[in-house]
């Protein structure tokens, strides 16, 4: 039984965070959740925008590598990105370890508009992806 979730990805600033303020504002201590990155960033503000519109605060969001973060202490590694499944099974090579391969709207090239809907969309494919992966935190009574 899955007790503790990390979410990797490049920089810690944008899909992992996402990942795991939703799954914790879904498990309601169930699990223990953090995030890490490849690299350190900082948090993207479009983050804090489209969490913000579900009633999430990202500003506690302190971003760090994988390699601040003990790996042994989770049950399963969900990387969102190509690299973060690269380095965190470089680091712990027998990890339980997940990819979903989610999109970078930091990447996205358009009006204040456009780059918010790449986020959102983001944002929606994470949720979409929790509710399956962890159905039972969404299935109690």
């Amino acid at each position: 039984m899955t007790t503790s979730v990390l979410f990797a990805c490049n920089m810690n600033s944008v899909r992992s965070p996402m990942a795991a303020a939703l799954l914790r504002l879904e498990a309601d201590g169930a699990f223990t959740v953090d995030s890490a990155g490849v690299y350190e960033g900082g948090l993207d503000p479009f983050v804090e925008i489209v969490m913000g519109e579900l009633g999430v605060a990202m500003q506690d969001h302190e971003p760090k590598t994988l390699s601040d973060v003990d790996l042994t202490k989770f049950d399963v590694i969900i990387a969102l990105t190509p690299e973060a499944v690269i380095e965190a099974r470089r680091l712990i090579p027998d990890a339980a370890i997940e990819f979903w391969d989610m999109e970078n709207p930091s990447e996205e090239r358009g009006g204040r508009d456009a780059i918010i809907s790449a986020y959102k969309g983001v944002r929606d494919t994470l949720r979409v992806k929790l509710r399956r992966r962890f159905s039972q935190i969404y299935e109690k009574p």
